[in-house]
């Protein structure tokens, strides 16, 4: 099923849920893919993406709000997931109706569950999830992938009804994404 065309790349979701990209040249790239061979033009999936990514601890204070915001908001969701929640932060920070940076958007009063006194918790910064979020935060910042909910400004997690009356733009696993 196709979720999404975008210029040269066309997304589907897989039967195992993982959202694939492919150029639309058709032509997929060689395998294993290596950090020189994967782009947002022939990288095959978000996945493959997200593996070459590289990740340190070297973060600036921003591209660490961003991640924190991935990692706990979504870390237990699936990539497209992660990369959902991460594109809600930057929307938010380029609409001119939240803060204008992330760690405003990240921080601001009310708006994220895991922020306790305008500060952030520690994160576990050796687990694979820190490093995904790591990963998707950098995807989102350098505008490689779109997010199946494109152009969302809020979430919340489906076990909620906050009673907005929002355009609902989708739902990705467990977070339901409006405009």
């Amino acid at each position: 099923m196709d979720l999404a065309k975008s210029g040269n790349v066309t997304a589907i979701r897989a039967d195992n849920g993982d959202i694939i990209y492919i150029p639309s040249n058709g032509i997929m790239p060689k395998l294993p893919l290596t950090a020189t061979d994967v782009d947002a033009t022939t990288a095959s999936s978000l996945t493959d993406l997200v593996r070459t990514q590289a990740v340190d601890n070297s973060l600036s204070k921003e591209e660490r709000c961003l991640a924190s915001a991935v990692y706990f908001e979504a870390k237990g969701e699936s990539l497209a997931g992660q990369l959902a929640v991460a594109r809600v932060v930057l929307a938010r920070a380029n609409s001119g109706r939240f803060p204008s940076t992330l760690c405003g958007v990240v921080l601001q009063k009310g708006q994220f569950s895991f922020v306790r006194g305008a500060s952030l918790p520690p994160v576990q910064t050796s687990s694979v999830h820190w490093r995904n979020a790591v990963a998707i935060s950098n995807i989102a910042l350098e505008n490689s992938w779109k997010s199946p909910v494109e152009g969302a400004l809020f979430f919340h997690a489906r076990h909620v009804s906050p009673g907005w009356r929002l355009t609902r733009l989708g739902s990705v696993d467990n977070h339901i994404f409006y405009r």
